[in-house]
């Protein structure tokens, strides 16, 4: 690459160029990747959910986790680490699909901690009960977040 060392976006931030495919791996440059996901689009809790979901069951854990990682950054303080908990949730799915069973684990342990302390009253229907369930079987199947099919 010409210019400058290190791909930068419109705000001139850090990011890296490379085409990645479904699961968030760098490709090299000029491969065919996976569109990636917008960050900083703000969503409500609801959309936030519904496009994770989405992503989810499209096999691509790597961008629902760029979806809830947005919503972590906007969440009211109260909400927090129930978003990195679902966001962490997602990284587990896609360390799960990459073959990185120990890395996996640890994340799934880290994200069903996190949103452990929101199970007596789940905020925005999030299945906190079911998704700590599953994240304690490290079944590469992906979770529903919320109770809604």
């Amino acid at each position: 690459m010409e210019g400058n060392p290190r791909d930068r976006d419109d705000t001139g931030r850090a990011r890296n160029a490379r085409p990645r495919d479904g699961l968030g791996r760098p490709l090299p440059y000029g491969a065919p990747g996976v569109e990636r996901q917008p960050e900083g689009v703000p969503r409500t809790a609801g959309e936030a959910l519904t496009e994770a979901q989405r992503l989810l069951d499209d096999g691509k854990p790597f961008h629902a986790h760029e979806v809830l990682e947005d919503a972590w950054k906007s969440a009211p303080e109260e909400e927090r680490e129930l978003w990195r908990g679902l966001a962490q949730l997602a990284v587990g799915l896609t360390h799960l699909a990459r073959g990185n069973r120990k890395g996996a684990r640890s994340l799934l342990e880290r994200g069903a901690r996190n949103i452990e302390p929101y199970r007596a009253s789940p905020p925005h229907g999030v299945d906190v009960a079911g998704l700590v369930a599953w994240a304690e079987t490290g079944t590469p199947a992906p979770p529903r977040l919320t109770g809604e099919a």
